[in-house]
């Protein structure tokens, strides 16, 4: 591939998913953050949304729904150790445990939707 393309119609396209993540990650954190449960839950679902179309534009995964998948079983996982935390730690993480696990299970429902349904 030619480092400096001509003008021409092979222009690299720029990718949609960094603007994603870049609006994913800070909207998940802060409502996570201040227990603001609607937006931690959106926002993880817009990061691992947005990392699962890089994976699948990359090349890296085969169909983003795979890798949405495999994200969704992660973030179950995190907050499963959030909630199983909370009693260990005496900080307030089972609400963030239940919102990570709730983002984990709207991304393997939707994960599997897009699997199933898709031709």
């Amino acid at each position: 591939m030619d480092e400096n393309p001509g003008l021409s119609d092979q222009y690299r396209m720029a990718s949609p998913w960094p603007l994603f993540v870049a609006l994913g990650l800070p909207i998940a954190e802060l409502g996570l953050l201040f227990g603001l449960i609607p937006l931690a839950v959106g926002g993880v679902i817009l990061f691992g949304g947005s990392i699962a179309g890089m994976l699948a534009e990359s090349g890296y995964a085969g169909t983003a729904w795979r890798a949405l998948g495999v994200i969704a079983l992660l973030a179950v996982a995190l907050g499963g150790a959030f909630v199983w935390a909370d009693p260990l730690t005496g900080a307030a993480l089972a609400p963030r445990g239940y919102a990570t696990i709730g983002a984990g299970v709207v991304m393997l429902l939707a994960a599997l939707a897009g699997e199933l349904l898709s031709f």
